[in-house]
């Protein structure tokens, strides 16, 4: 399985398949920085923009359109609507708690954090499901993704010098 995934990725000029990593919802820039760094050889601060680029198109999707898409969802039952309802009930149960009392800054530090379950994907599904509308929560987001990034950044450099 891994090994038909970067086979895919191989297909692709380093900065593309960077950006293209970043937009996976399990590994986003987590993934695509040290890949990029490591396996890549790109300089940290190229690998940063098109990690970030990479990261911030789904999550931008995400705001624009999960409103309409949550809509248009409820109206149809099935597998893919359990799996939305399911995705929304996951983001709203990890994001509440003492990242939801602290509003904004907690959505983008709870982006920040380079951990399993936090990121993009799950920062913008939380900005719906709290109905923070996307003029307000997109540069709330697109921080939380530049820190998440620069602590990936600062953590693959600093185990690339160590090993």
């Amino acid at each position: 399985m891994m090994g038909s995934i970067l086979h895919f990725f191989s297909q692709f000029p380093p900065e593309i398949a960077t950006m293209l990593m970043a937009m996976t919802p399990v590994g986003e820039l987590r993934l695509a920085l040290p890949v990029a760094v490591l396996g890549y050889h790109l300089p940290g601060w190229e690998a940063l923009i098109w990690s970030i680029v990479g990261n911030t198109i789904p999550a931008t999707i995400i705001l624009a359109f999960a409103g309409p898409f949550h809509r248009w969802i409820e109206n149809k039952s099935g597998y893919f609507a359990g799996k939305w309802i399911r995705a929304l009930a996951r983001a709203q149960k990890k994001f509440e708690g003492d990242f939801a009392k602290y509003g904004l800054i907690g959505l983008m530090i709870f982006i920040g954090v380079p951990l399993p379950g936090t990121g993009a994907y799950t920062g913008a599904l939380a900005a719906f499901v709290f109905g923070i509308p996307i003029k307000k929560s997109w540069p709330f987001v697109f921080g939380g993704i530049i820190i998440s990034g620069l602590i990936t950044l600062l953590v693959t450099v600093g185990a690339d010098k160590i090993f």
